[in-house]
């Protein structure tokens, strides 16, 4: 059975226009005691990371607003015998901001709820392709992320 979308949900569907997608920033590192031409890689476990880590309403020049959604994304591979702290070999991460016109007056529960909700899927497309070109200049294994990847909320 199809998840149901709420009524807020929904406005703030029809109430946000997407706008743009750009990164706010990232990082990219290899450890000094890691090679990835020469290491097994396939012995490392890849792990991902996905965080809505706010949104803000932003008043526009010569009037409108637009809310802004700001979503943290990353790829590490960890050496997996560690137990304690892990032992992250390579990371790939980086901070996107989603921007969407507001086309109609919102409650700030309806826009955090489309912050959690839905706009990762207009970001996961900038971070699939950044992902990939950073594992090509890292010479790390290629990562295929799937088309959406999303935890149930």
């Amino acid at each position: 059975m199809a998840n149901k979308i709420s009524k807020s949900l929904q406005q703030a569907i029809d109430g946000l226009v997407i706008q743009d997608v750009y990164v706010k920033s990232s990082q990219a590192h290899c450890a000094d005691d890691f090679d990835s031409k020469s290491t097994e890689l396939d012995a490392l476990l890849v792990q991902q990371m996905h965080l809505v880590r706010r949104s803000e309403l932003v008043e526009i020049d010569g009037g409108g607003q637009l809310v802004r959604i700001y979503i943290r994304l990353g790829t590490r591979w960890v050496n997996p015998e560690e137990s304690n702290e892990p032992d992250i070999k390579a990371f790939v991460e980086a901070d996107f901001i989603a921007e969407y016109q507001v086309t109609t007056e919102l409650e700030q529960g309806a826009i955090d709820e489309f912050a959690t909700k839905n706009a990762s899927y207009h970001v996961w497309p900038y971070w699939r392709e950044l992902l990939s070109s950073q594992c090509e200049r890292l010479r790390l294994p290629k990562v295929v992320l799937p088309i959406v990847q999303f935890s149930k909320q």
